[in-house]
């Protein structure tokens, strides 16, 4: 572990999540192989932050993600629960029985053509059965033991997509996944659907008790742990495990930070009333819960609402995509991500976790919103004043917590990144003498800048600034849904397309405690007080009572109350 790392754990429930999370770690994973030549400089990101060295029994060092995954039965096709990597000695003693035994084999799932040719760019599988790993460049992981060439990668095809697993370039620790049998990923029957059924299932000693052997296994070896990030499904029973995992490390783990970021995949579909509804009510009992267990709740998505009334997905200028795949969700919403947590994952003057949620949660306003620019939309031969500028006095970012548009609505606090730019475009370029456009352009840093333009935007906000140099890598298996506009840099041409594929882009992304806020956790409340729940006593028979119900109301109802724009810091 790098001294003065302060580590974070991550814990991705549900398949959504699963979705996200194999596109967030792809991300980490790609700027961890970074070229020698690669023009970012070094260091501005703390890898140490998410990822954990290790050892197999062979010796062999490894590098892998500080992570406790999970998912239902049938929902990792090819990929072993104990992972490739090395085998856990305990898997190893539960087998140790020398009597006779009888061998129930399911059906082995081929691997997606993504990850054979995978397999062999990076390491070989031995004769006994110990996956043989290159190494990490950036010096993370042992020397290279073969001079092979690494082939050109497969480029995954959305087909090819069936779960999140068929696209997971990174290899886990055995500790990470943690399967739940009881409920089925496919079919009709034994669906994890409804709230009640996932807090119940923490409170099955069983997965309880292996929910806390890993946070142990986890949390023992770290140095200084600053908190705990949750990637949870809102939108079906992993609300309820996310809920009950919450109030976990709360208990458990009090002082350390706490970040929930919960997650919605793509529009209603209106010929779908029982999943409408059960969504509906698993994400208002989801956001009150983990708003009660966490430091701060986040709902991302892509869609335009999170009650009954479905509104069309949201545009991004240089981007298509296909807002019913939840490859093509996740990767954005990993993008925004990647972006948004960076405070917390600095090398030099970070923000923790709790001094982050600490800004953006007082007076009770533990739900934020998250927005995202992507790409940023610079044009090579323009600095970032002249970009900002032409942005207006228009939210400069694109809303991903499914909150409707955000015009007309005020800010209290935000916490905003922006990365991804070379430095030689932070500031006017201007010949000394002419007139300047605008303020901006008389700013000498970038930081000055973006701090400038924001103060411009929402003068009495209270906000935290930060920008780098690291943009996002949307190598393969990022799906590519980029326009034919933009450079191999993410940079929007001022000329013909060159037919470079994008191989990074420049992010814009912030966390809001805003306003919109009271009007779409009022409509949750509203949408939720009109259901007659006699038809839906399936929802309730999960373990939820009348009274849990009324209460979430009364909950949903005061959390709203906290974001009306009259109770700010703006007056």
């Amino acid at each position: 572990m790098a001294r003065g790392s302060r580590e974070v754990l991550t814990l991705q429930l549900g398949h959504f999540a699963g979705f996200v999370g194999a596109h967030w770690w792809n991300q980490q994973d790609a700027a961890l192989c970074r070229p020698t030549d690669a023009k970012e400089p070094p260091g501005e990101l703390c890898p140490d932050v998410l990822y954990r060295t290790g050892r197999t029994l062979h010796g062999q060092e490894t590098y892998t993600p500080r992570l406790i995954l999970m998912d239902l039965k049938g929902s990792l096709s090819s990929l072993k629960q104990e992972g490739g990597l090395y085998r856990d000695k305990q898997l190893d003693a539960a087998i140790a029985w020398q009597g006779k035994l009888t061998t129930h084999k399911e059906e082995i799932y081929p691997k997606n053509p993504y990850l054979q040719d995978l397999l062999s760019a990076e390491g070989v599988l031995n004769s006994d059965d110990i996956w043989r790993v290159k190494s990490i460049p950036n010096g993370k992981g042992p020397p290279p033991f073969t001079t092979t060439t690494t082939p050109k990668p497969v480029i995954p095809t959305e087909g090819s997509i069936r779960v999140w697993s068929d696209f997971l370039r990174v290899h886990l620790h055995p500790r990470s996944i943690c399967m739940i049998q009881k409920y089925n990923h496919d079919g009709e029957a034994g669906r994890l659907e409804a709230f009640g059924q996932g807090e119940s299932i923490l409170k099955e000693h069983k997965y309880l008790e292996e929910l806390e052997d890993r946070l142990h296994f986890y949390v023992e070896e770290c140095d200084y742990l600053q908190g705990f990030q949750i990637l949870c499904d809102l939108h079906n029973g992993f609300s309820g495990v996310g809920a009950k995992a919450a109030e976990l490390l709360q208990d458990e783990y009090s002082g350390r930070g706490i970040i929930t970021w919960g997650l919605l995949p793509g529009p209603y579909r209106l010929g779908e009333p029982q999943k409408n509804i059960y969504r509906l009510l698993n994400t208002a009992f989801g956001l009150v819960h983990l708003s009660a267990h966490s430091s701060l709740v986040c709902p991302l998505s892509l869609g335009g609402s999170l009650g009954l009334h479905p509104e069309p997905p949201v545009n991004f200028p240089h981007l298509q995509y296909d807002a019913a795949l939840p490859f093509h969700c996740g990767a954005i919403l990993a993008t925004a991500l990647d972006t948004v947590t960076v405070p917390y994952r600095l090398c030099s003057s970070p923000v923790s976790m709790v001094h982050l949620a600490d800004m953006l949660n007082f007076s009770g306003k533990k739900v934020v919103t998250a927005g995202a620019t992507i790409p940023f939309p610079l044009v090579p031969s323009q600095s970032l004043p002249d970009t900002l500028m032409q942005l207006g006095e228009a939210t400069p970012w694109t809303p991903l917590s499914a909150c409707g548009d955000p015009s007309g609505t005020c800010c209290f606090a935000q916490s905003v990144v922006l990365r991804g730019l070379d430095r030689a475009c932070h500031t006017s370029q201007l010949t000394p003498g002419t007139p300047l456009p605008s303020p901006l352009h008389a700013c000498t840093t970038g930081e000055e800048v973006l701090a400038q333009y924001l103060q411009q935007q929402q003068p009495r906000v209270r906000s935290s600034s930060h920008l780098l140099l690291t943009p996002c890598k949307v190598v393969p298996p990022y799906p590519y849904l980029f326009s034919s506009s933009l450079s191999q840099q993410g940079l929007v041409l001022d000329g013909p397309p060159t037919g470079a594929a994008v191989e990074s882009i420049p992010v814009l992304g912030a966390l809001c405690s805003s306003s919109s806020l009271n009007r779409t956790l009022g409509d949750l409340a509203k949408d939720l007080a009109k259901l007659d729940l006699r038809r839906w006593a399936s929802f309730m028979d999960a373990g939820v009572e009348q009274d849990d119900l009324e209460e979430t109301l009364q909950e949903l109802r005061s959390l709203a109350q906290c974001y009306q724009s009259g109770d700010s810091l703006m007056d």
